[in-house]
């Protein structure tokens, strides 16, 4: 083992060296210094340490995440939508819950402003929307031309609802708006549009005759449509047994008529004149849908019946047959442009109309004394036929034009309406979803029976719409 001694001291040389050196320095006296002086410099040196261990730290992390990384391969992109935890994932797949199982609630309406400029003069009940039958029957009978109106009666609120059932969908409406007619013409007052529900195949409560065709009615903001156009909401009770783009509906409707006693109005003899409904309106429509529109054909029968509840003489009870067919369509001309037409023809039928005054009329019957003069049911005829064009997602317009005529009978008022025209053009502007602005021309016409009177109505209106729905789900 000596020959190896030398080499061991050698290197162990150096190390001798170093501990002598640290020795040196560290009892080499340091310079005087005050305690208050210390204290910054071991506080700015506590702080350099932990910001240097605190880069040291964030070094690592990040030296740590590439080395994972380049060791994992690339994991696949995540699904649009996320999976659903595993408790929960078995049972919706082994028992799906089925479309439609709970109850649906829907509700909507709209608040909405009509405003405008009629060129000329109206019944003053009527004065934002075009009727002929409320047109002057004389000249100045509703005061000077050129008036400014402006109404939110057109604002609606509705609720709906559907809850499916082993018998078929329960589905109910409520809706109304604020547009008074009857004893509220010219006011703006709640007025209940639909109170109706079905199941299944059957319905019953206030809603869309089936008689009529609601969807022939133009895109317009003018409110009360085309004076040609079947349009009533009437109580009934329905069946369906065929229902979707094609179908038949079988109603039915509370019974109704007005009359007019025409040049006899004084007469004493009139006055014990009473109607008398003993019998429901029944009404049909039949619908065949294909994808470039459909075609549907209705139809209406009804008794009308007076009773004169006078003893005297003569004795002017009686009762006729009204009835009517309407021939209605829309056709898809193109993605942009939607035809809507329709034809009606009938007797005593007015009361169905959108615009149309009395449904029996006076008739003298001179050659039987015993009842001299008759009530007869009034002939009619109207035509729609409307253009909706779609410019883009923000333009629509629609153009078109609708007719009334009345076959009156002979005792009937020389100023009473025989004739009504209407038609309208409009632009309707879509800033953002739910809210629609627009500007409209409008034409309403009105021909006596046979004074030889005849008036024209030219209106602007510019109406504003803000929609809203909530849809629920339980």
């Amino acid at each position: 083992m000596r020959p190896n001694r030398p080499n061991n001291w050698i290197r162990a040389v150096p190390a001798i060296l170093l501990v002598v050196a640290l020795s040196v320095i560290c009892i080499k006296p340091a310079p005087a210094q005050s305690e208050d002086a210390k204290k910054p410099d071991l506080e700015q040196l506590q702080k350099r340490l932990e910001q240097l261990e605190q880069e040291v730290r964030d070094l690592k992390s990040q030296l740590s995440a590439a080395e994972q990384a380049q060791a994992t391969p690339a994991a696949p992109a995540a699904p649009a939508v996320a999976a659903a935890p595993a408790a929960a994932a078995k049972p919706i797949e082994a028992a799906p819950k089925p479309a439609g199982a709970g109850t649906s609630l829907d509700i909507y309406g709209f608040a909405m402003l009509d405003m405008g400029y009629d060129f000329k003069s109206t019944h003053p009940d009527w004065y934002d929307v075009v009727r002929p039958t409320k047109l002057p029957s004389f000249a100045g009978e509703y005061g000077p031309d050129g008036n400014v109106y402006a109404g939110v009666r057109q604002t609606r609120f509705g609720v709906k609802s559907s809850t499916p059932t082993k018998y078929g969908d329960l589905k109910t409406i409520f809706e109304f708006e604020l547009f008074g007619t009857g004893i509220d013409a010219g006011q703006t007052t709640f007025r209940l549009r639909h109170a109706y529900g079905e199941l299944g195949q059957f319905g019953a409560g206030q809603t869309w005759s089936p008689f009529m065709d609601i969807d022939v009615f133009p895109n317009s903001v003018e409110y009360w449509g085309p004076t040609g156009m079947v349009f009533f909401r009437n109580v009934q009770v329905r069946w369906m047994p065929l229902k979707g783009n094609s179908r038949i509906t079988i109603a039915l409707e509370r019974p109704g008529a007005s009359a007019d006693q025409g040049i006899y109005s004084d007469r004493i003899e009139l006055e014990g004149i009473r109607p008398h409904f003993n019998l429901p309106d029944l009404s049909w429509q039949a619908r065949l849908g294909r994808k470039w529109g459909y075609v549907q054909a209705a139809g209406i029968f009804r008794k009308i019946a007076w009773e004169d509840t006078d003893n005297a003489e003569p004795n002017l009870s009686d009762s006729v047959l009204g009835w009517g067919l309407n021939f209605s369509s829309n056709l898809y001309f193109s993605k942009k442009n939607t035809g809507k037409f329709s034809v009606v023809y009938g007797e005593g039928i007015q009361n169905y109309m959108n615009d149309a005054p009395i449904d029996i009329g006076i008739k003298n019957n001179f050659g039987n004394p015993a009842k001299p003069i008759l009530g007869v049911p009034l002939p009619l005829l109207g035509i729609v036929a409307f253009l909706d064009h779609t410019w883009n997602e923000r333009f629509s317009s629609s153009i078109g034009y609708s007719m009334l005529d009345i076959q009156n009978s002979d005792a009937q008022l020389p100023s009473d309406f025989h004739q009504g025209h209407y038609a309208l053009a409009n632009l309707l502007f879509y800033p953002v979803k739910k809210v629609m602005v627009g500007g409209e021309f409008q034409y309403g016409r009105r021909v006596n029976f046979r004074d030889g009177f005849n008036v024209n109505d030219y209106r602007m209106q510019f109406s504003f719409r803000y929609d809203w729905s909530k849809g629920f789900e339980f």
